[in-house]
């Protein structure tokens, strides 16, 4: 049964495409002059913030936000718009300033991608607005583990952190299939960082081929229906935080 395994070991080659500097959509977005430029969007833009987005008209404005991430990312700025926004609305400064009484969860510090975030990185400030997936409780994010670099006096959200890594990139793991009773095994290489759950690209160290594996504890993977189990569980313990 072991050609079982080989298998899988031809079906999924991982592609990875050139991304640019990551940036987040600001909580409160508001423009000073009527030219709304990508450093009043997003943070993080460093010499691309100047770019001009659009012209304000009246009080508000709406952007489509498909191309104010297409803009972005011409300009060497990656938005990955977790929470699938189709609109933007800029603000003048007159109408955002009096919404400035809301109680928003924020980073204390600057938090490298990979840190475990600790009680005493967040902290409860006012702000006009939240993300999407804004957390309401600190014990939702404590001892997870940053997914990207958070910027202190940032909103916290939801996707800005993972569950803690068992597997880095280059690891040697065992691959484990299951079915019918029988179990087969192999070792290989990861590619790539994973949590318990979280898809993790192996490469078999004999015959070289890359599969997708899930992560189900240090130095462990299992692909085939224990797979889509061990997904499932850690989703649903992700849920309950």
């Amino acid at each position: 049964m072991r050609h079982v395994l080989i298998a899988f070991c031809i079906t999924l080659v991982a592609a990875q495409a050139f991304a640019g500097q990551v940036v987040n959509l600001k909580p409160q977005i508001i423009d000073t002059d009527g030219v709304i430029t990508l450093d009043e969007i997003f943070d993080h833009t460093g010499s691309a913030g100047q770019i001009a987005v659009a012209q304000r008209e009246g009080r508000t404005t709406v952007l489509d936000a498909l191309l104010v991430q297409t803009l972005a990312r011409r300009h060497g700025l990656d938005w990955a718009n977790d929470d699938g926004l189709r609109r933007i609305i800029v603000s003048s400064r007159d109408v955002a300033a009096p919404k400035s009484n809301i109680d928003i969860l924020t980073y204390a510090r600057n938090l490298s991608a990979g840190d475990m975030v600790q009680p005493q990185d967040l902290v409860w400030t006012k702000g006009a607005a939240a993300p999407g997936d804004a957390v309401s409780d600190a014990d939702q994010l404590i001892g997870m583990v940053a997914r990207r670099p958070l910027k202190m006096g940032s909103a916290a959200a939801r996707h800005d952190v993972s569950a803690q890594v068992v597997i880095k990139p280059g690891d040697l793991v065992t691959v484990t299939y299951q079915a019918d009773g029988i179990s087969l095994s192999l070792q290989a290489k990861a590619t790539n960082a994973a949590a318990v759950g979280e898809p993790v690209d192996v490469q078999n160290t004999l015959s070289k081929k890359v599969i997708q594996a899930v992560a189900s504890g240090p130095g462990q993977v299992v692909v085939g229906a224990q797979a889509d189990q061990i997904r499932a569980a850690a989703r649903t313990q992700i849920a309950l935080r």
